[in-house]
């Protein structure tokens, strides 16, 4: 399988749901999929849809090379009526769902895929990947920047991940607000701005702090960030202000309590005439964290390993059921798994200042249009055919306005009700 290429994302379970559908006649019955949450990850108020636009280009390549299908074949994972199928497979339907940024609760349709059975089912395990990854990180990256209170925030988190995913997460916490990232494949290939300074290891290199800080400044001038704490802090500033003058712009404390470290090398910084020179702060840092650092004179967080993880919840508990067959609803009764039949339709609703004050999703019909209300599904592939795509950027912007629209309670990190009630109307 080529890197990037998706078809094998497929899960052999799909295969086997495939291959009777295509013995027993109802492969091309028209089916609608839905991906939803039954409830949020403890603690959080609201969910955030992210990795749509991977997941939509994927799908434009989803293909099944002869290499992976002659694998299925000698592994006995499909026989020869669904390997010809797999080797002619297109998807031909169409798929719809929530902006890239949109805010989501329980029970709302964030994505509506719409086909034949069979093209359809392929599709669950690569939709679901992406959309719980991305999703998961999104969400934690958007409580970091409420909690950093406008502060800049430097995604750091690429060695605690996936290489593949560090990518992907390094674009969901962008999405959320961060402002730039150190992992540099992100940054070629979404555009995402690029931040980054010396580890411990440079200035372990050298045979002292100032030699270390002078050829760092040498190669990359005032503007560069010095790592200030391999040794002692305090001595570390003025080391690092006597090489490169009072203008340079960062230090980073990546050890301690911060806290205090914050405000004692903000006083120093300011004696020492740096009184320009920002402070970063780094080292295991979450929205919790962040926020009890609200106080303190931090211009930069750098957050790592509780972005790409999802700050303890590394999967946004999203699930891909079919819900209509034919055009009739089908349910599935499973206890505390059941789900509500037929396509839908979602509003959110507002007051005149725009606040959010609930979601109306509507099965196989349209909810009632009022003053405030926003549809929240668009196209994003038609008979096949990707639509154009908001742009990372309009994305970005998406959410700063979705965040802006719930009431203040769903911004708390403290756990309770989502920020904005959804109430479902089933079928008739």
């Amino acid at each position: 399988m080529t890197k990037g290429h998706p078809a094998l994302l497929t899960d052999h379970y799909e295969l086997t749901m495939v291959s009777a559908a295509l013995k027993d006649g109802t492969a091309d019955r028209q089916s609608v999929f839905e991906v939803f949450a039954r409830r949020l990850p403890p603690g959080r108020r609201y969910g955030v849809v992210a990795g749509t636009g991977r997941l939509i280009d994927l799908i434009r390549e989803f293909r099944f090379s002869a290499e992976e299908i002659d694998y299925l074949l000698e592994r006995s994972v499909v026989d020869e009526q669904t390997a010809a199928w797999l080797a002619d497979f297109e998807f031909h339907g169409d798929i719809e769902g929530y902006a890239e940024g949109e805010l989501f609760f329980p029970g709302s349709p964030i994505l509506t895929v719409s086909g034949t059975f069979t093209e359809c089912v392929l599709l669950e395990t690569l939709a679901l990947s992406v959309l719980n990854h991305d999703s998961a990180i999104a969400a934690a990256a958007a409580r970091m920047v409420t909690a950093a209170r406008g502060r800049g925030l430097i995604e750091m988190g690429s060695r605690r991940a996936h290489e593949e995913a560090a990518v992907a997460a390094t674009r969901a916490a962008y999405l959320a607000g961060f402002s730039s990232t150190s992992n540099l494949a992100a940054g070629m290939r979404y555009g995402i701005p690029t931040a980054g300074t010396a580890a411990h290891a440079f200035t372990l290199l050298h045979d002292d702090e100032a030699t270390a800080f002078a050829a760092q400044v040498a190669a990359l001038g005032k503007s560069t960030t010095l790592l200030v704490d391999t040794y002692d802090i305090a001595q570390g500033i003025r080391t690092a202000i006597a090489v490169a003058g009072p203008d340079l712009r960062a230090i980073r404390i990546d050890s301690g309590d911060l806290s205090v470290l914050a405000h004692h090398s903000r006083e120093l910084l300011d004696s020492l005439g740096a009184t320009e020179t920002k402070i970063i702060v780094s080292g295991d840092l979450d929205e919790y964290s962040i926020a009890a650092l609200a106080a303190e004179p931090v211009d930069i967080y750098g957050a790592g390993t509780s972005v790409v993880t999802g700050s303890g919840a590394p999967t946004a508990g999203l699930v891909y059921k079919l819900v209509e067959v034919d055009g009739r609803p089908v349910v599935k009764r499973s206890e505390h798994k059941a789900t509500i039949g037929g396509r839908k339709i979602a509003v959110r609703r507002h007051k005149p200042t725009g606040t959010a004050t609930e979601e109306i999703v509507v099965s196989q019909g349209a909810p009632e249009q009022r003053t405030g209300d926003r549809l929240l599904q668009r196209p994003y592939v038609v008979a096949g055919q990707p639509v154009d795509l908001p742009s990372l950027a309009d994305s970005r912007e998406h959410l700063r306005q979705g965040l802006i629209s719930i009431p203040w309670e769903g911004l708390k990190l403290s756990a309770g009700d989502p920020a904005v009630p959804v109430t479902v109307v089933p079928a008739r």
